[in-house]
């Protein structure tokens, strides 16, 4: 772990992102993920599959800004695990070993000790956590690619990223990356770098608009 030897993350600038989900189906190949059986559906988004699962571990959702029974604005954003610098998931599980936080940022997973129960689900605050639909449910998510950052790689996402919506790199460099921008265009961004120091995760948002507003996105 020479590459990465202080703690990393990804900073995700939703204004940059055109809705390609090259970085999910990148996650899919990069993880032998099987494809699922999607339907269209309203409400939530209009994206598929509609949440993720125990074979999605990265999902680009839809979100409609509406002011005055109106859309002002529309966008994408990105679904994975935040990897939280004091994970919750980490300390509700059961069993040793079954999840770990890298000094290096990532939380990583060991499903062969998994016992399938919903604890780490539960702690969560982003509910990340999923699990296989076998008959030995085993937890399932987002590790950051855990195994490409041993070997000093990026991950799968951001490596297929077109438009650089996601950026790998030293949690302290993605914020001033994140605050330098801010400043820079005050008004195309909400001023707000969410998983900055409220909930304190190694993946880190920008916007253009209150991601507080949208489910998945707690204030603390």
């Amino acid at each position: 772990m020479e590459n990465f030897s202080e703690p990393m993350g990804l900073l995700i600038d939703n204004t940059k992102c055109i809705g390609c989900r090259a970085c999910q189906t990148a996650c899919k190949q990069w993880n032998n993920l099987p494809a699922e059986k999607t339907t269209f559906f309203g409400g939530e988004g209009y994206q598929n599959p509609k949440d993720l699962s125990g074979s999605t571990y990265t999902l680009i959702k839809f979100h409609e800004v509406i002011e005055n029974n109106k859309i002002k604005d529309w966008g994408f954003w990105k679904k994975q695990c935040r990897h939280c610098i004091d994970p919750a998931c980490v300390v509700a599980c059961p069993v040793p070993g079954v999840l770990e936080k890298k000094p290096y940022g990532p939380i990583a997973w060991d499903d062969t000790k998994c016992l399938g129960c919903p604890l780490c689900k539960e702690a969560c605050p982003f509910n990340i956590p999923r699990f296989t639909t076998d008959i030995n449910p085993k937890i399932r998510k987002c590790t950051m690619c855990n195994d490409r950052l041993e070997e000093g790689l990026e991950p799968a996402c951001v490596k297929a990223c077109p438009t650089g919506t996601a950026i790998f790199g030293k949690r302290e460099e993605l914020l001033k990356i994140a605050e330098k921008r801010l400043q820079e265009e005050p008004d195309k961004y909400f001023k707000y770098i969410y998983g900055k120091d409220d909930l304190d995760t190694a993946v880190l948002y920008i916007s253009g608009f209150d991601l507080e507003k949208i489910k998945g996105y707690p204030k603390d």
